[in-house]
């Protein structure tokens, strides 16, 4: 696919910045992207009115600016997630005999950022980078149910199982805060059901959502209360540690 010439520009510049270090003039941005003046001076205040550039104490040179900030820090947080949360999912395969995974919400679905698989010969696994529905898996019911994440306007309808009724939906979620985890009961993929509760930060704020997934033949309803338990318990204790991780 083309790129967006403007934004490639824009991008260069923001890399050109941080390789060239504080106070960098319009000239010296110009000279290294082989465009002129005018054009890297609209980029800059282009940049500025988003915060991702500012002016420098002398009022003529420029640096990045906060914005940046906020978009590493983002980043940052997911790894020291991800990082924080291993020996958490390891515990959850151990205790369930199932898969555990480990999700945070991006661009509107669930985003697997780790995973450990069971010993099991027939087990459920998701890569890491998976992208999956938030309204039909125990994952992404736990984001909607405890973020403040919109509802998707179009529910797909994955299996037969899958809601694909907003307020039916609501109502679900609504029980999934009362119960404090969620299931998903051959809804994403047939013959296979999930279990899984949200993780909070040291604000308060979902971080991301953990739990389990196995063979619905395996992982039948009337197991559901009893490992919904056990991963409730890792869900609580991963979130006191999050508590403390600042």
């Amino acid at each position: 696919m083309d790129e967006i010439q403007s934004l490639a520009r824009g991008l260069n510049v923001l890399k050109l910045m941080a390789d060239m270090g504080h106070g960098v003039s319009v000239t010296a941005l110009a000279d290294q992207l082989g465009v002129n003046k005018a054009t890297v001076s609209r980029m800059l205040h282009t940049l500025m009115n988003h915060g991702f550039v500012e002016k420098a104490s002398d009022g003529r040179r420029f640096q990045l600016g906060p914005a940046l900030v906020r978009l590493s820090r983002a980043v940052i947080d997911r790894l020291e997630l991800r990082e924080v949360a291993k020996p958490y999912l390891k515990q959850l395969v151990e205790l369930t005999g199932e898969c555990a995974h480990l999700a945070i919400f991006a661009q509107g679905q669930a985003l697997y950022i780790d995973q450990v698989e069971s010993d099991a010969s027939l087990r459920v696994n998701a890569d890491v980078g998976h992208m999956a529905p938030l309204h039909c898996t125990a994952l992404g019911k736990v984001l909607l149910a405890f973020g403040k994440y919109p509802i998707p306007e179009k529910l797909d309808k994955r299996t037969s199982q899958t809601c694909d009724s907003t307020e039916q939906l609501k109502n679900e979620l609504s029980g999934i805060r009362q119960k404090g985890f969620a299931v998903d009961n051959e809804e994403y993929d047939s013959g296979v059901r999930c279990i899984a509760v949200p993780v909070f930060d040291y604000k308060g704020d979902v971080a991301g959502a953990i739990g389990i997934s196995g063979p619905a033949a395996r992982l039948k309803p009337e197991k559901v209360p009893d490992v919904a338990r056990q991963v409730c318990r890792i869900g609580k204790v991963l979130t006191d540690r999050l508590k403390f991780s600042k």
